[in-house]
């Protein structure tokens, strides 16, 4: 179980103080699918950055299974099982993929593995397994990569900050069966940020994070309508679909 108590984070910037996330308390079962939405700048990326350790707290408390994280190191919450999907992932000149996809498992993946987890990112394996994680791949292409990654690592919690960006309709299709099959599984706690309309269906829950709050939470029958209207009535207020 995920557990968030009274969190709160703060930067100095060129404008003085700004309190990002304010007393956020949110508790999330094993198992369960959670999208996290709301406008840009709400938060969102910070509250999942927070709990990967990526972004340091001024307050508060994040609780992984009874375990305290918020004193613990990335390297220390990935032991544990945490795992977190960068909107811009890293590239590694001079990785193949296939290299990259056993590190994250931890053992050497044969070759129907390592074509299994590509294909449940919407790559051909054929393409990709031989090639580096560098700067010759497309943003999109890298993204899935990293996603696959994150599935062969087979972490209890999955975080993924907007895995739809940079991803053409086709894979974001097969990504999409992907979550929804790992869900079915009941295997992982999976978290997404994301504005999808095709992913906040997915989710047993959706949470509402808006100017460092959490303004709503409930299921995707109760939320969505809500987040439609809030489009409808002033785009200025929710970005749904990337449309505004």
């Amino acid at each position: 179980m995920l557990e968030i108590k009274n969190l709160s984070v703060t930067v100095n910037d060129e404008n003085g103080r700004a309190d990002i996330l304010k007393d956020i308390n949110l508790t999330v079962e094993d198992r369960k699918f959670i999208v996290i939405t709301g406008p840009n700048g709400g938060g969102k990326t910070t509250l999942a950055r927070a709990i990967m350790g990526l972004a340091p707290v001024t307050g508060g408390s994040i609780l992984w299974n009874g375990t305290e994280l918020a004193d613990k190191t990335v390297t220390e919450r990935a032991k544990l099982g945490v795992s977190y999907g960068f909107q811009q992932p890293p590239r590694f000149k001079g990785m193949k993929v296939a290299d990259l996809l056993s590190i994250a498992a931890g053992r050497k993946l044969n070759h129907d593995e390592t074509c299994s987890y590509l294909t449940k990112v919407g790559l051909c394996a054929r393409d990709y397994l031989d090639r580096d994680v560098d700067a010759s791949l497309s943003g999109g292409e890298v993204k899935r990569i990293e996603i696959a990654t994150i599935l062969a690592r087979k972490c209890p919690l999955m975080i993924f900050d907007e895995p739809e960006a940079g991803i053409d309709l086709w894979s974001f299709a097969r990504l999409t069966e992907t979550f929804s099959e790992i869900h079915a599984q009941k295997e992982a706690t999976i978290l997404i940020i994301s504005h999808q309309e095709r992913i906040i269906r997915l989710a047993d829950e959706i949470i509402l994070v808006a100017d460092g709050h959490v303004k709503d939470r409930g299921p995707a029958e109760k939320i969505y309508p809500q987040i439609l209207a809030d489009t409808v009535s002033g785009c200025n207020r929710l970005e749904v679909n990337g449309t505004c």
